[in-house]
């Protein structure tokens, strides 16, 4: 039964008034990945990608200030006054936990709430290529996942972590807005510091970081100019750093990063992230054959001597070629990843062609993995 046949029964028995945390539940057990609440309209949901509207009443604003009442910590409460957006997490014991935004629209509150469930899954589970684990033996250096709003970075990041979490001896640092998944200390070390409670800032939290005696550095986003020059700095000084951006494809990525500096600044940015990147993971999410949620697509690029020297010499769009030539070092073009999904029966050839940002050639893939036609 989907969440919106279950909440169309239960409309006019517990759900009324609105039971938030009777909501939430339900949501979890159907898979659901956001809840959207808004006053004076019913809540939403997004399952698989897509945005579903219940059956249920429009929420009204003291419907809403329940929702705060039952939900939202009490320091976060104090802020929803004198801020228009406000992040935080929450937990619900036996459900999951949330990562959630307050927010003004047309100057109501609102709210979203992001799962996060308790288990970090692993690299297997998430179908995610095993040469990220590659990535957890360095030393030192930059490493960086990117995609969409809602493509899975912060999951992605969760279980490299943890995958280190299992075989390394290392102290982690992680810096986040607002903490999602919880690491418990296996055979690594966890600091974990959330913005506004742990610290004031992620450049800040970067510079005490640093004093901390880390081997591994988690920003949750490379959000401004200050963050990209403390991550590339802590990098530089023997720290394996881990961090995010909403960029599309993973060569994009390094421009994005360059550009974020003004003209005068950005050649000895480029030279920095020559001598410190070691890698970017840049992810969609994609459909299931079975239909039983949704998968990662990764584009991956890895970092190696020739593609520094690009880097250096600002040849950026020549690292494409060797993206889409990299196999033996790992390195995988976004269709390549899209038709391995596809020969593992994992996606059908109709989502890899809607999913690639160059579906032609991706139909040339296809018609040469399933028409006899040799490419190796």
């Amino acid at each position: 039964m989907n969440i919106e046949s279950e909440i169309r029964e239960q409309e006019n028995s517990s759900f009324q008034p609105f039971d938030i945390e009777a909501f939430l539940q339900l949501s979890v057990s159907q898979g659901i990945s956001d809840v959207h609440l808004r006053i004076n309209a019913p809540p939403m949901v997004r399952k698989d990608g897509i945005m579903m509207k219940t059956k249920l009443a429009p929420l009204t604003a003291e419907d809403m200030n329940q929702v705060i009442e039952k939900i939202v910590p009490q320091e976060v409460r104090a802020k929803i006054s004198t801020n228009y957006d406000v992040d935080f997490s929450i937990e619900m014991p036996g459900v999951s936990r949330f990562r959630a935004n307050i927010l003004h629209d047309l100057g109501k509150i609102g709210m979203v709430l992001r799962v996060v469930p308790f288990e970090v899954p692993s690299i297997e589970a998430l179908s995610l290529p095993p040469v990220l684990k590659n990535f957890t033996g360095l030393n030192n250096g930059l490493i960086l996942v990117t995609g969409p709003t809602g493509s899975g970075k912060s999951t992605t990041l969760a279980s490299i972590l943890d995958y280190l979490n299992q075989k390394y001896q290392k102290h982690i640092i992680s810096l986040e807005d607002p903490i999602e998944f919880i690491h418990t200390n296996k055979k690594c070390i966890f600091t974990q510091r959330q913005l506004g409670i742990d610290t004031d800032s992620f450049p800040n939290g970067l510079k005490y970081a640093l004093r901390q005696d880390p081997d591994i550095i988690l920003i949750g986003e490379m959000r401004d100019r200050e963050t990209i020059s403390s991550a590339l700095k802590a990098a530089e000084t023997g720290h394996l750093v881990f961090s995010t951006l909403h960029t599309t494809d993973a060569v994009q990525t390094i421009n994005r990063i360059i550009n974020a500096f003004e003209p005068h600044e950005r050649e000895p940015i480029r030279l920095q992230i020559a001598a410190t990147l070691q890698g970017t993971i840049a992810q969609k999410l994609v459909k299931r054959a079975d239909n039983k949620g949704r998968i990662p697509a990764t584009e991956l690029l890895v970092v190696t001597p020739a593609v520094r020297d690009y880097i250096a010499r600002d040849e950026i769009e020549k690292i494409y070629e060797l993206v889409k030539a990299g196999d033996y070092n790992g390195m995988m073009s976004m269709n390549i990843s899209l038709l391995r999904l596809v020969q593992t029966g994992l996606i059908t050839q109709e989502t890899a062609l809607q999913s690639s940002d160059t579906p032609t050639e991706m139909e040339i893939l296809l018609k040469g993995a399933y028409h006899g036609v040799n490419n190796s």
